[in-house]
């Protein structure tokens, strides 16, 4: 509906902001002033201690210094509080005690219809706490205890119980004045063949469903009948309820995962309730369906990686899959996914009632991004031994990139998709393992056995660490340069990993081919003798060249003055993470053109996203 001109100013002067955000906050006494409207408290959106968020009446705005929050009373209700624009008016207009403009004849008459089922939802949920009570209900209050639920969450959680008498509610609802098609239209009755309604939740333990703003819009309810034709039960479709835009526990959650930055989704009900009794009040869950669009959308208003808990067995696998599929469209930058994959054969509760909530902690930290589980999917299981099979696992995948929406997002997929299939169609010589080269003695040879692979120290090694850009890489090949050249003997010692390393700059590559070209030859050779072919092959002072090409940070082993053994030692790690990192840039590389990529390449010698792919790995 559109709004008069003029009437959110109204409502903005009429309301103190403070009145709204002074609900959801404790003002800090000491430097709160309530004469000059500036009050002060520990901001709502993120955890603090010392209080920096700072509310005007005057100006009629809020600001974080922490968080850099900031915005008017209509903003803090739809981003604190997950409202929508418009409740969010009418929550100021209540509390300026205005009327909100006439709405459309059909769009009033459906809110009115809406609150008058609300009224009898929540007389439902009464009658149902109630019923727990009674005698009816010892085998849901066993049940509830042996699922260790204390008091206080049972009283959180508003959890009931349904009698086995199938038109008790029916006919408590009916005898306070609730129509019958009331009852029906909000789902807490259902008609029989025979035209007489009957209750919809008969003999189950009742969990009522909440919206954001907390009303009862439907229930959810597990059987105790051992028989029953189905384990849980939720409400069906009504004007108050669509299950694919409804998450239970969104309320509580929200205001957890403000404070907290992260967001838990569990499977079920008890799932939820365990991981709230535990100390982790930031959990949700879908209410009997797979994770819908609209779900994640929510999701992603709440937290930036929502963390899907789910089995470890295949079913939990199958789940994911099915939340991968609906995911991939919708992902943007800083909106993802991901998965903690629980022990098999166990949820929530069993897990943090056997091993204690620092197990559950753990399985949380432990969680795998989308694009981990996108992979296994794809490829666990099968065998890649024909170009056939690797084709289609390539089209599979190439599908699956182009399903993503965000650009920027489907490029970093296709380079960490192209860094997995690079290591899965490695040959197995090359792959992580591979024992370490053993250097042979005597003098070099050409065709002599070459290196394989780093070994795992290197790999390890603070070199191996650092990112490599084009301006790292050139300075390294040029302090192994430098360091052969200043000790020649080190040819000789680690002459077969010179010959089998790429150079990546083509003003050094030449010197290197000089100076193995230097020692097959097989006579004695000296620094100064060395420097006259270098000089030759650059025509240029080669030394120099060196010099100015390798940075202080790494001409260390290269110094004349460095101990022989740490020299030889650092220089066979540079030659290792050299190798390393070529095999590498050719292997994502020709991924990445499998996958789709643009093949284009940069300053560095490797395509779009492949430098991003390498720090991942190296």
């Amino acid at each position: 509906m559109s709004l008069p001109p003029g009437f959110l100013d109204e409502l903005r002067a009429r309301v103190p902001i403070s009145e709204i955000v002074g609900r959801r906050v404790t003002w800090d006494a000491r430097k709160s002033s309530a004469a000059r409207g500036d009050f002060w408290a520990c901001c709502p959106f993120h955890e603090e201690k010392s209080p920096s968020f700072h509310v005007d009446d005057r100006k009629g705005f809020y600001h974080c210094f922490g968080c850099h929050a900031s915005g008017d009373a209509i903003k803090f209700l739809t981003e604190r509080e997950n409202m929508g624009f418009m409740d969010a008016v009418e929550e100021l207009a209540r509390a300026a005690g205005m009327e909100m403009p006439a709405r459309d004849p059909a769009v009033a008459e459906r809110a009115e219809k809406r609150r008058g089922l609300a009224e009898w939802m929540e007389a439902a949920a009464a009658f149902y706490r109630t019923q727990l009570k009674g005698s009816r209900a010892a085998d849901a209050r066993a049940y509830i205890a042996r699922r260790g639920v204390s008091a206080a969450t049972q009283a959180r959680f508003e959890i009931g119980y349904a009698p086995p008498d199938r038109h008790a509610l029916t006919e408590h609802l009916s005898a306070r004045g609730a129509p019958i098609q009331a009852l029906l239209d909000a789902g807490l009755s259902a008609q029989s063949d025979h035209g007489a309604p009957y209750d919809r939740f008969i003999d189950r333990i009742i969990f009522p469903i909440r919206d954001a703003q907390g009303a009862c819009i439907a229930f959810g309810g597990r059987a105790m009948a051992a028989g029953a034709k189905a384990k849980y039960l939720n409400s069906p479709q009504t004007p108050l309820f669509d299950k694919s835009r409804t998450l239970f526990n969104i309320g509580p959650a929200r205001e957890a995962a403000g404070r907290v930055k992260s967001l838990i989704v569990a499977e079920g009900y008890m799932d939820v309730i365990a991981l709230v009794e535990a100390g982790l009040a930031h959990a949700v869950a879908p209410l009997g369906t797979a994770i819908t669009e609209q779900q994640l959308v929510m999701m992603w208003r709440l937290a930036d990686e929502p963390v899907i808990a789910l089995d470890g067995d295949a079913a939990g696998l199958a789940a994911a899959a099915r939340v991968i599929d609906v995911a991939l469209p919708l992902l943007g930058p800083g909106k993802a996914l991901r998965f903690a994959l629980l022990p098999q054969g166990r949820d929530p509760d069993d897990l943090i009632r056997a091993e204690g909530v620092a197990a559950m902690r753990a399985v949380l930290e432990a969680a795998e991004p989308l694009v981990a589980l996108l992979w296994r999917r794809e490829t666990e299981g099968q065998s890649f031994d024909s170009p056939e099979r690797r084709a289609a696992l390539d089209a599979r995948l190439r599908a699956l990139l182009a399903r993503i929406g965000d650009a920027s997002v489907r490029d970093h997929y296709r380079a960490a998709l192209a860094e997995r299939r690079a290591a899965l169609f490695r040959p197995a010589g090359m792959r992580s393992g591979a024992g370490p080269w053993t250097p042979r003695k005597g003098p070099f040879k050409r065709g002599a056995p070459v290196l394989e692979g780093p070994v795992a120290a290197t790999k390890s090694s603070a070199l191996a660490r650092a990112r490599s850009s084009a301006a790292e890489m050139r300075g390294r090949e040029a302090a192994i340069l430098l360091a052969l050249l200043r000790r020649p003997s080190l040819i000789e010692a680690c002459a077969e990993e010179i010959a089998v390393t790429e150079f990546t700059q083509p003003d050094l590559d030449p010197l290197r081919r000089v100076l193995i070209s230097a020692v097959a030859d097989g006579g004695a050779v000296s620094t100064q003798a060395l420097c006259a072919l270098l000089d030759a092959a650059a025509g240029r002072d080669a030394a120099a060249l060196l010099e100015a090409a390798a940075p202080a940070a790494q001409i260390g082993f290269a110094a004349s003055g460095a101990d022989a053994s740490l020299a030889e030692t650092a220089l066979r790690e540079s030659l290792a993470r050299q190798q390393s990192e070529s095999t590498l840039r050719r292997e994502v590389a020709e991924a990445e053109a499998a996958l789709g990529g643009p093949g284009a390449q940069d300053g560095s010698g490797m395509a779009p996203g492949v430098g991003l792919a390498i720090d991942g790995r190296l």
